[in-house]
């Protein structure tokens, strides 16, 4: 081993011009990959938090009094996919629904008695794609007169979040095997200017692992290097990217995750990522010169 990583390296600096395009084209292949990973992560992030603050609303039936109302929580509390339960009183109901208005010219319009509310819980659920079921649980509680949750609103999220998710797997697995057989030709060049070296050692008995191995240390070192350039670059685009969207006031409801919270999980993405390319790209290369 030794002796196949000192070659790996010799031939890095030999054929200095080759590795400096095998390096390059592992950095734009990680960089490419890596966007889309993180807009797919950021996507997900934000339709994640869209999620968790959508709730449906519970209506108590107007015959209970307040005290028979809140006795009904631990009951909605029990309901599978539930996560917290809120009980919102009719006055309350009312104090939120007239500040709705409360700049509003016709604000004495709305001073209402809470009589013409109902006690009422907000509901949040554990898993939005069963939010349709557990409306149909809570309605089954007794003393619940009636819910409204947006079901439609909620399906939405749901179908972009799956939807984002396939189309940014399908990208990166897609760019991942493009980008194999990229590096396996420039690999590929670089091989063939050593093609007779490697019909001597065939011919002096040279196992073809043995032959191999050279090759795959030189392309898992090229990927290594090309995956650190990539996270760093990647880490400064990414920046420039969250400097620009911060500043621009219409891009707010996008949440986006901080990069340091993503550094060691991308670092050691791109790092995975440059040994496979590197070392699948050399297996490639030179299965065609083995044939001596």
């Amino acid at each position: 081993m030794g002796y196949h990583m000192k070659e790996g390296f010799h031939s890095i600096f030999t054929h200095g011009l080759m590795s400096f395009a095998a390096v390059c084209m592992i950095v734009a292949c990680l960089i490419i990959m890596g966007s889309f990973s993180l807009v797919a992560v950021n996507l997900d992030n934000t339709l994640g938090d869209l999620e968790a603050e959508n709730e449906f609303t519970a209506y108590v039936d107007e015959n209970l009094t307040e005290a028979e109302a809140r006795a009904l929580q631990s009951k909605l509390e029990a309901v599978p996919n539930v996560d917290s339960v809120t009980f919102v009183t009719a006055q309350q109901a009312l104090e939120n629904y007239k500040q709705r208005y409360v700049d509003s010219e016709y604000a004495e319009l709305f001073d209402l008695p809470s009589e013409v509310l109902r006690h009422r819980y907000q509901i949040h659920v554990v898993d939005i794609e069963q939010l349709a079921q557990t409306v149909k649980d809570v309605e089954q509680v007794d003393g619940i007169a009636k819910t409204q949750a947006a079901l439609d609103v909620a399906q939405g999220f749901v179908t972009v979040r799956n939807v984002a998710g396939a189309v940014a797997w399908i990208l990166i697995l897609m760019l991942l095997i493009i980008s194999l057989f990229i590096i396996a030709n420039t690999i590929k060049l670089a091989t063939f200017h050593r093609r007779e070296e490697i019909a001597i050692m065939k011919m002096c008995g040279a196992t073809n692992w043995f032959v191999r191995w050279p090759f795959i240390f030189e392309g898992m070192i090229l990927g290594l290097i090309g995956a650190l350039l990539a996270f760093l670059l990647q880490w400064g685009i990414y920046s420039l990217i969250v400097t620009a969207i911060t500043e621009y006031g219409g891009l707010q409801l996008i949440a986006i995750v901080p990069f340091k919270t993503l550094a060691l999980r991308v670092l050691g993405a791109f790092a995975a990522a440059g040994l496979a390319i590197g070392a699948g790209g050399s297996l490639l290369a030179i299965r065609k010169f083995l044939q001596v």
